[in-house]
């Protein structure tokens, strides 16, 4: 505890120099008077009498990945939509396992009993996170074999097991494993001359208990069901059966002479969070390659197992991997549902959303011709505010990149890449440029979690090309998401810019939410041209007229925007505060939040996942309302909006409100330059916050409650492109 009786917990915390924290903002070169609130020491030391006002980060994903599984059971949404939300619920929770209750793990094993912002151990944690998420994977794999199998059964769909299919099946599947799966497989035993064989992070197995038939001896063996074959077999006429059966039922192949007994599935979930001391290391290439092979042989953090195993063998595995009883979770066949995806993928559109469409934006769209758009003469026309998926990508950003690749008046392209697809055709534009002699950067973040590979190969194939790549700077990753171009023109060199809240991967685009600023203000040119020196080169430009960068100001001068705020509603001016974001996890963010509704100013939070504010608190968050919007579309843009008085300001970017954005990460946001963009930003907090909106809503107990509303924000953003009447991609 600090001397004030405040927890000294996070970096950025309000208890950290909070005070100079807060003057500090107003030095950013970000704003233009000095705030009209600071708090004083007693108001922040109130914030002390509620010590349980954050809750857990973890619990608090649990309860989001929750939300995506009551999606799965909302029996509204389209059948096959709602199978995809199992397989996303699958592939959420591994992630989560392979993350963040490893690094749980580590803490505990390093013993490093330090409690969270939340007040709580990281044994205490894990002991609750295993509660909650026990009863989801129970809840979800009930749910697929009591309601999704029917439902699709029902729709023509059959998802069956080996007993259940005709003659004609299974004698194609004898075929299908003879002629190619047999000749892929590789069964391993156990005994005194080959040891438990290593199972890869996520692999699908079976354990196979045989026995000698003439000593009688029995033996254990594994064998991997190889991921190169699709999850369910097609048999044509949309039945299917799980590979893992077509193997079992043939496992005597194997085995020849030996008595098959038993034949159980099982999965390992291993840790697979990367761990890289970059300033150590002489390239870091190397460094990452090298951390890439040992993350395959991470620790093991979760058993899942059939319920039918045998004790024995259930026994056997848990000795043999070294895991606890209580990261065993023994579920109903089958396992692993991430490969619903493929099902879903089936051409039923009966059974899915109704097919749209991204369309162009209507200032980028051609008015008379059908030859596209200049996008730089309709960015010297006006701001461009992109918001995709509903505008189109591919017209816009990628467009942009490609037309500055062609044009031999553009000089030189600047661009970051946290996560692009492996046939990006930004990839390609910025080869093309660097071929045709402009000068090209890219800042290649290498580290994103499980892109690594992507990324390395990606930017040895831009450095072949010609193009300068950087990694950023030591101790930092890079996650903003900017791009300028410098074109020569009759007036001068000038500057185009695009910055985001998403990545530039047109695959992605197409279903995540994110805003785009296409802007040829020259102010935000020049503080991108500032940023992009100070990550490839040795300039350290810590002040932006246009925009927050972090680890430098972000934190502070969102800050001093909700002081503002407060400052506002004592003089009373109009103030709010609107906040969209991933994650609102950062205590100093937070607790300023609690001090503004503690003033009375109202406090409108949008958050698509974690959520460590409580709103609704008497006393400290009353005034605070938290949504979450969950959809066909993945809730991604981070945005900022305040009432400023009556001049309501916004702001767009790639920050969370979590510790690693704001103090391990360089982040950018940009300040919208145009009062039509900044209503279009209050727009969508009206609808999202709209009573007929369709969203859940957090209560002061950490229970998420769905509002089922005449209205869905995604399809009403859906039908506002539609009625554009904008040209098509």
């Amino acid at each position: 505890m600090s001397a004030e009786g405040l927890p000294t917990h996070a970096a950025g915390s309000l208890e950290e120099g909070p005070l100079d924290a807060f003057r500090a903002a107003a030095t950013t070169g970000v704003f233009e008077v000095d705030p009209p609130y600071i708090p004083t020491a007693p108001e922040i030391a109130a914030l002390a009498d509620f010590p349980d006002r954050f809750s857990d980060r973890e619990l608090s994903w649990v309860r989001f990945n929750q939300r995506v599984l009551e999606l799965a059971e909302d029996p509204e949404l389209p059948l096959l939509e709602r199978t995809r939300f199992l397989a996303i619920f699958t592939s959420n929770l591994d992630e989560f396992f392979m993350v963040r209750v490893a690094g749980l793990k580590r803490r505990i094993a390093a013993d490093v009993a330090v409690r969270s912002a939340s007040g709580h151990l990281p044994r205490e944690v894990l002991d609750r996170i295993w509660v909650h998420t026990t009863e989801l994977m129970q809840r979800h794999a009930t749910h697929f074999a009591d309601v999704i199998v029917p439902a699709l059964e029902a729709e023509g769909i059959q998802l069956l097991r080996w007993e259940q299919l005709d003659r004609d099946e299974q004698k194609f599947c004898k075929k299908l494993f003879k002629e190619r799966v047999f000749p892929v497989l590789t069964p391993l035993a156990v005994d005194p001359a080959h040891p438990f064989p290593y199972i890869s992070g996520l692999s699908l197995n079976i354990a196979v208990l045989i026995r000698d038939p003439k000593s009688g001896k029995e033996h254990f063996a594994r064998v991997k069901v190889p991921p190169i074959f699709d999850r369910f077999v097609a048999l044509g006429n949309q039945r299917f059966v799980p590979l893992e059966d077509v193997i079992g039922e043939h496992l005597k192949r194997l085995f020849p002479g030996m008595e098959v007994l038993e034949a159980h599935t099982f999965r390992v979930t291993r840790n697979e969070d990367l761990e890289v001391e970059e300033d150590d290391a002489e390239n870091l290439l190397a460094a990452l390659e090298k951390e890439l092979l040992r993350r395959k042989f991470g620790p093991p953090v979760r058993l899942e197992v059939e319920q039918s195993i045998n004790d024995r063998v259930l026994d056997l595995l848990v000795s043999e991997l070294g895991v606890t009883q209580q990261e065993v979770v023994r579920l109903p066949g089958p396992l692993d549902l991430r490969g619903l995806n493929d099902i879903a993928d089936l051409s039923r559109d009966d059974l899915k959303y109704p097919t749209f469409v991204p369309k162009t934006h209507q200032q980028l769209a051609p008015v008379e011709s059908a030859s596209p758009v200049d996008v730089f003469k309709a960015m010297r026309r006006g701001n461009v505010l992109l918001h995709h998926p509903y505008d189109s990508f591919a017209t816009s950003v990628q467009r942009f990149i490609e037309q500055a690749a062609a044009d031999p008046h553009v000089l030189a392209i600047k661009q970051t890449l946290y996560r692009t697809s492996g046939d990006s055709p930004i990839i390609d534009a910025l080869i093309d440029a660097a071929e045709a002699g402009k000068q090209v950067l890219v800042l290649v973040e290498i580290k994103a979690r499980f892109d690594e590979s992507n990324n390395i190969r990606w930017a040895r194939k831009l450095e072949h090309a010609g193009c300068h790549v950087v990694y950023g700077l030591v101790g930092l990753k890079t996650h903003c998401k900017l791009a300028m171009v410098v074109r020569e023109e009759p007036e001068g060199i000038r500057r185009y810019t695009h910055i985001g809240t998403g990545n530039y991967n047109p695959k992605t685009a197409r279903f995540y939410e994110d805003f785009g600023l296409l802007t040829n203000d020259q102010a935000i040119g020049e503080d991108v041209a500032h940023l992009f020196n100070n990550l490839s080169g040795w300039s350290r430009n810590a002040s932006y007229d246009e925009l927050l960068v972090a680890p430098d100001s972000v934190r502070n001068g969102l800050i001093e925007q909700i002081h503002v705020e407060i400052g506002n509603h004592r003089s009373g001016l109009p103030a709010e505060i609107r906040l969209k974001a991933n994650s609102i996890v950062d205590e100093a963010v937070i607790d300023s939040l609690y001090l503004a509704s503690r003033e009375g100013v109202p406090v409108k939070l949008l958050v698509r996942g974690i959520c460590a504010l409580r709103p609704g608190v008497p006393g400290l968050s009353e005034t605070i309302e938290v949504r979450s919007v969950l959809g066909r579309f993945l809730e991604h843009s981070r945005v900022f909006w305040f009432a400023n008085g009556g001049a309501p300001t916004a702001w767009i970017g790639s920050a969370d409100m979590m510790h690693r954005n704001l103090d391990r990460r360089v982040e950018v946001l940009v300040r919208l330059p145009e009062q039509r963009l900044i209503d279009e930003i209050g727009l969508l907090f009206d609808l999202a916050f709209d009573p007929e909106t369709d969203a859940w809503t957090a209560g002061p107990d950490d229970v998420w409650t769905r509002h089922r509303g005449s209205q869905h924000l995604q399809e009403l953003l859906i039908g506002s492109r539609k009625r554009r009447g904008a040209a098509k991609t």
